[in-house]
Formats: C-alpha cells, structure tokens, sequence
C-alpha cells in the first residue's frame, strides 16, 4: 500500500426527497379564515338547533323558585354559569343579550348582574372583533380603495371618541358595531375600553329595571302555572308568560344615552375645530 494515498470512500446516500409543505400565504390563509368559519357554523348550529329559544322569559319565570334557591347556595358557581352564558351569547350574536341582562339584574340583583354582564359582554365582544379583524378586515385592507383607507385612518385617530358614540346610542346593533371596528381597523385596546365603558349605562339601566321585576315574574308565574293547570291541552297558545323588554327601553332612557353618545363626540368635534383654524 502505498503512502499517503487516502484510502477509498463509500458515496453518500442521497438524501431523501422533502415532501413539500403548503406554502406559507396558504397555512396563514386558512389560519386566518378558520376561527371566523367555526363561529359561523357554531352561529348556524345554535339558530339551527334553537338554543337561544330557551334564554326566554317563559325559561326563567318557570324556572325562577329553583333559580333563586341554587344560586343562594352556589353563587359563585351561578355567576360563572351566567358569565359563560353571556360571552357565548354576545360572539355568537344570538338575539337574547337584552333578555339576560335584565335575566342578570332579577336573579343577581343590578349590584352583581351589572359588573358581571359588562365583564361579559365585553369578552364576548372581543372574541369577534379579533376573529372578524384578522379575516373580514385584514382582507378588506388588503383589496380596499384609498376611499375605506382614509376613513380607516379617520377613524382609527378618533377611535375611543367614535367607539363610545356608537356603544351609548341605542340606535346602533351591538353585533353590527363589532363588525365595523373590525373592518375599520379599530386599536384591540381602544376597543376594549369603549366597548366596556359605552355599555356601563345601558346595562345599568337594564340590570336596575331587572332587579325590580321580582314581584312582576312571580305574578306572572303563578298565573301562568293556573293557566296551564285549566288548559294543559293548549298551554303554548293560551297561556302566555312574557315581560317586553322593549318597555324598558323608554323615550327618555333612549334620549339620555344618545346625549350621552353626543358628549362623546365633544373630543373629535375639538380638534376638527382646531385643525380648521389652524388652517386658516
């Protein structure tokens, strides 16, 4: 053998072919397209189902004896059962936030219903701003004109101004709001902190108007039960139990909050007045 020479090496296997993954606009694309496509079918699930049927006034008035009874020996286990229900309600936009927050006040009474349906509301809220920011809104960002850009931009400069304008004045769907800031690219904090300080004086109101209708659901459930004891054959056409919550809502309540609403604006309206003049 001779010196020096190295001696022979075997080649290298060749490395195995790499599958190809997703690209990576496609795994962030349905990233962000999969939580707004489960709460839309978790949406569809609970209408479908009529979930929402049973957060009624017929539900708790039936039910108001047992209520009261579990929540005085479990309160903090009522009270998470509530917080839970409400968030759920208000990300899956069911038509029943009104009739549980009043629900809040009559078996929690306004001094706990109110804080808890406001912690509630506001999480909930959350919940589908940022579904609804990171798909509907950074996708409309993307494709938009200047036009939905510098109203964008507008609104973003004014957002807690804008945001507490459209939380206090009644005339706005809550569900409605939360999709506008998404797609209007309203700041999370910002967000937070109109939605839970805009909502303080409706659901106040609502919780105080629901902690005083203790003696008005046990009249009702007593005519009721007597109702249906003399007509069980048609108890769901004869007998009625229902309280409107549109009743508490009245001319003046509406008025108060859009004033409300009005002083809310006084920030934006300053420093519009203010750029004009030092336009001038």
């Amino acid at each position: 053998m001779a010196i020096g020479r190295e001696p022979h090496r075997m080649p290298a296997p060749p490395e195995p072919a790499k599958t190809p993954g997703p690209p990576t606009s496609v795994r962030g694309g349905l990233g962000r397209w999969l939580p707004l496509a489960v709460l839309v079918l978790l949406m569809l699930l609970a209408y479908g189902m009529g979930w929402h049927k049973h957060l009624s006034f017929r539900t708790i008035g039936a039910n108001y004896d047992a209520l009261r009874t579990f929540i005085g020996a479990n309160l903090f286990a009522a009270l998470a059962i509530y917080l839970a229900l409400y968030i759920a309600v208000v990300a899956l936009s069911l038509p029943v936030a009104g009739v549980m927050t009043i629900s809040g006040g009559l078996l929690f009474g306004w001094q706990i219903g109110a804080p808890v349906t406001i912690v509630g509301a506001t999480i909930g809220a959350t919940l589908i701003f940022l579904i609804a920011r990171s798909s509907i809104g950074e996708a409309l960002a993307a494709q938009a004109g200047p036009w939905l850009a510098k109203l964008r931009e507008g609104f973003r400069d004014n957002a807690l101004s804008y945001l507490l304008f459209l939380r206090l004045v009644p005339a706005f769907p809550f569900a409605i709001v939360n999709l506008a800031a998404a797609v209007l690219g309203v700041p999370l904090r910002a967000y937070v902190v109109g939605t839970a300080l805009g909502i303080i004086p409706g659901t106040t109101a609502f919780s105080f108007a629901g902690a005083g209708l203790g003696s008005v659901v046990e009249a009702q459930n007593v005519a009721y039960k007597a109702c249906v004891a003399k007509r069980p054959a048609d108890t769901d056409s004869a007998c009625t139990f229902s309280i409107d919550p549109g009743a508490i809502l009245t001319r003046e309540l509406i008025i108060a909050l859009a004033l409300l609403g009005f002083v809310a604006l006084i920030p934006v309206a300053v420093k519009w007045w203010k750029a004009r003049n030092d336009n001038v």
